[in-house]
Parts: C-alpha cells; sequence; structure tokens
C-alpha cells in the first residue's frame, strides 16, 4: 500500500479509538508531557502495526492491544530509580478526553486504577468500557475464566480502594 493511501486508513483508524487511547493515556501517563510522550509512541506503534492488521480480531481489541503493550513498554522504560511520580495535579492538563466527566468519583476510580499494576490496570480499562471477557481475553493473552476471576478480585479491590459509596 502507497504511503498516502496508509495515511488516510491510518487517520481514520485514529479518529474512531481516539476515545480508547485518550484512556490508555489517562492511565498509564500521569503529566502532560509523558501524555504526549506517551500518544507519540502509541501512534508510532499503531501506524508500524497497521500494515499486519489482519482482522483476526476486531479493531478496538488490536487498537487495545497495541496500545496497552506500548504503554507498559514505555512505562517500564520510563520509570528511573529515586525519581519522583508526579501526581494528577502536576502541570495542567494539555492532553485530556474532553469528553471525560468532571465527578469526583470517576477521578477517585482512576486514580485507583493508576496505582494498580500494569496488568490489572489494562484491566480495568477494559471493564471501564465495558468490554466483554472474551474481548478482554483476546486483548490481554488470558483465557475467559482467567480474566473472570481477576475482574471479581480487582472488583473487591477498588471498592475497597474507593469506597462502595
Amino acid at each position: 500500500m502507497e504511503p498516502e493511501g496508509t495515511k488516510v486508513i491510518f487517520d481514520a483508524w485514529f479518529r474512531r479509538h481516539e476515545r480508547l487511547l485518550f484512556k490508555v493515556l489517562r492511565v498509564y501517563a500521569r503529566t502532560p508531557d509523558d501524555r504526549e510522550d506517551l500518544l507519540q509512541e502509541i501512534s508510532l506503534q499503531l501506524w508500524r502495526s497497521l500494515p499486519h492488521y489482519n482482522g483476526e480480531v476486531a479493531e478496538t481489541t488490536w487498537t487495545y492491544r497495541v496500545a496497552m503493550y506500548t504503554a507498559i513498554s514505555w512505562l517500564r522504560k520510563e520509570r528511573v530509580p529515586g525519581r519522583r511520580v508526579p501526581t494528577l495535579g502536576d502541570g495542567d492538563r494539555l492532553l485530556q478526553d474532553t469528553a471525560a466527566p468532571a465527578d469526583p468519583r470517576m477521578e477517585r476510580l482512576l486514580e485507583a486504577v493508576e496505582r494498580l499494576d500494569a496488568f490489572d490496570r489494562s484491566l480495568a480499562i477494559l471493564m471501564l468500557d465495558g468490554c466483554s471477557y472474551k474481548e478482554m481475553s483476546a486483548v490481554l493473552g488470558v483465557t475467559e475464566n482467567h480474566v473472570g476471576v481477576k475482574v471479581n478480585r480487582l472488583k473487591q479491590k477498588l471498592i475497597r480502594t474507593v469506597g462502595g459509596g
């Protein structure tokens, strides 16, 4: 495929999955600069992987997979011992999902999700996005049964962390 055709396809793909990408950015990168860096990294990986997309899984599953694996890899590279991890209040929010609600309960939930390990973060994003166990299984590369067990444990952990009401 010629580069111009690839660019048109990529731009359309990116627009269709923009909200999904913002969710991943919100949970894996805390500062506006980090979100910009991670967005560039995810965009690059999506660009590189797009020619290999064969339709065996849904576009959303493919996009989640690329975005989350890229975010996890990026997070591992960016963690420097002794480096202060910025809080959500640091700096201006340049990259925001403008449709995100200003509900304080949602903010507390997202802050709790940010503190989870990489697998549970990914699972939480998928769960909050309403994905089925089958979709979560496809994205995360684990069995549906494993997803079910992890979702139940994760829900209990988040209820304890954020509060039930």
